[in-house]
């Protein structure tokens, strides 16, 4: 496989070194505990680095040489981060606004992954259009991969969710008690 043409510019340099770290951060938000220091030092890196890559997403154009379905996805991904962002910001609405906070920031991490299965196969026209494959192959490709992602991150937030609730104090009728 030939590398020479994996970033060809500053800009896809530095959307995939953030990309990388959002990728990390991302993780290690998934996997660790909520709400503490650690939570939200390495939450205000991901917020930071999903803000280069989302800005860097807008400024590429190699694709398809005009504004592509990757363009809307960072769209989505650009919605999902300032939903996440506001109700922790501004603690509002009072009664479920860690709640939003989560549900949001999941949402963009998996987005993020979404991201990374799709940018991967990407990476493959060269060996798309030299084996002959037509390109509805390579986008059906791109849009299984990404639609697996999210599948399984619907099973992980429905299995997720009621232990971040009940960590949280969010009871179903969405009041919050105070800690």
């Amino acid at each position: 496989m030939n590398f020479g043409n994996f970033i060809t510019s500053d800009t896809g340099l530095i959307h995939f070194i953030a990309s990388i770290l959002a990728l990390l951060f991302g993780t290690f938000i998934l996997v660790l505990p909520k709400g503490t220091k650690k939570h939200k030092i390495i939450g205000r890196l991901y917020a930071l680095t999903m803000l280069v890559v989302l800005i860097t997403a807008f400024m590429t154009y190699r694709l398809f040489g005009i504004w592509g379905i990757f363009h809307w996805t960072a769209v989505i991904s650009s919605l999902t981060l300032i939903c996440g962002l506001i109700p922790i910001l501004t603690q509002r609405p009072i009664n479920n606004y860690k709640s939003l906070h989560f549900s949001f920031m999941y949402w963009s991490i998996m987005g993020v992954y979404g991201a990374f299965v799709s940018e991967t196969l990407v990476r493959m026209p060269n060996v798309v259009v030299e084996s002959g494959i037509p390109n509805s192959v390579f986008y059906n490709m791109t849009g299984i991969g990404t639609a697996l992602v999210m599948g399984f991150g619907i099973y992980f937030f429905l299995k997720l969710k009621p232990k971040w609730d009940k960590q949280f104090e969010i009871v179903s009728n969405n009041k919050q008690t105070i800690k």
